[in-house]
């Protein structure tokens, strides 16, 4: 009788890019906890940690991946291990993998990911995240294997730190879905989409975020005021496309592109010479992610830009890079297919705006309530 369980397929991952500079760039003595939803059954994990933008070497000092249990007494970790010791270096600019983890986990459960720093420990590798599924905890002290975590010593964080990928070994039948982009991916669509899947059966699928706000596919910024906006594309694609299992990206990028450049009598960083045309955006889509996916064996979706009427740097001129390169991904015989999120979201009487209730209140983001009908808009043709 063949193995039921018999390939590995990423069911979680997020980006890692530049942390955003504060005053306090360490942490000493520090537990980080991540609750992880599990898509999929399988029998073993293993996990993907990443260093991608530390300037100096991370170390882990205890790493545990344990169910959630009714009762601290049920509450039981397992170390996560690398070469077999329970702590790893991961050097500055570099990813490592752990070893293979026996874990039984059934579909539909929740499992913790606890991390320990005990020594001074650069925070600059990581990402946030926002949505229903998202989220986890800091506590000052070690309590990685601590059932529930101290309320006086612990704070909620939407800041995802190192932990990058968890794959599982699972039935030959599942698959990862690469969802690919800036703010509007990282926050809260990805998981309203995962919801959507459990909810209609689509139970094959994991949806995997790539995504870091401020990001833009032909530029990236090199100073400490806007790091946190993260890698240009042509940095983030290959790397981020390193999904096990991964059968289709869907690509929702370049409105950062558009709407940042604003003059360097307004500031320094923003020269008009940053703003790009429709063919440039096309080119960027082109070289820098069509080519690569294709290299993978993985299909790509186009995602539509969503409205900006209303948003600070917004202008006449910017709506019409936005309209031109929508009508290319809607319409180019390089994708597989196109997710139309702008026709989702946007107004009836006035396509340039969002629809009434669909905006977050800054004219560039969505509200909750838009993001839920970003994830319904998704075709089914992805997630079956």
């Amino acid at each position: 009788m063949p193995e039921k369980f018999s390939k590995w397929v990423a069911c979680w991952g997020n980006a890692t890019s530049i942390t955003d500079r504060k005053e306090a760039t360490y942490a000493k003595d520090l537990t980080l906890r991540y609750p992880i939803r599990a898509c999929f059954s399988g029998n073993k994990l293993r996990f993907h940690f990443s260093n991608l933008t530390g300037t100096e070497p991370v170390t882990i000092s205890e790493a545990y991946v344990a169910k959630e249990a009714p009762s601290s007494s049920e509450y039981a970790p397992t170390p996560i291990t690398f070469g077999g010791r329970t702590s790893a270096a991961i050097p500055a600019g570099e990813e490592i993998l752990s070893d293979e983890i026996a874990f039984d986990v059934t579909a539909g459960e929740t499992f913790d990911v606890s991390l320990y720093f005990a020594d001074f420990t650069q925070m600059n590798a990581g990402t946030a995240i926002t949505g229903p599924l998202s989220g986890g905890k800091y506590s000052y002290g070690n309590f990685a294997k601590s059932a529930t975590l101290p309320d006086d010593l612990t704070r909620k964080t939407n800041w995802i730190y190192f932990l990058n990928t968890i794959d599982i070994f699972t039935e030959e039948k599942n698959f990862a879905l690469v969802c690919f982009g800036d703010s509007i991916t990282a926050q809260d669509w990805p998981d309203y989409l995962t919801l959507r899947c459990a909810r209609e059966g689509f139970n094959n699928v994991a949806i995997i975020r790539r995504a870091v706000s401020g990001t833009r596919i032909l530029r990236e910024y090199s100073c400490i005021t806007y790091a946190a906006y993260g890698l240009k594309g042509a940095t983030r694609f290959p790397i981020e496309m390193n999904v096990a299992g991964a059968r289709t990206v869907i690509v929702q990028h370049g409105i950062n592109d558009i709407i940042h450049p604003v003059g360097v009598e307004v500031n320094k960083f923003r020269p008009w010479s940053d703003m790009p045309t429709a063919d440039d955006l096309i080119n960027g889509v082109r070289s820098l992610y069509i080519t690569h996916a294709r290299k993978l064996g993985l299909k790509i979706y186009s995602g539509t830009l969503l409205p900006i009427y209303g948003w600070r740097t917004y202008n006449e001129n910017r709506d019409i890079i936005r309209m031109a390169f929508n009508q290319w991904l809607r319409t180019a015989p390089d994708f597989d297919g196109c997710v139309d999120f702008d026709k989702a979201v946007r107004g009836h009487d006035n396509p340039k705006q969002f629809s009434n209730g669909f905006d977050s209140g800054d004219h560039l983001h969505p509200s909750a309530k838009a993001y839920e009908a970003m994830a319904e808009c998704v075709p089914e043709e992805l997630l079956k």
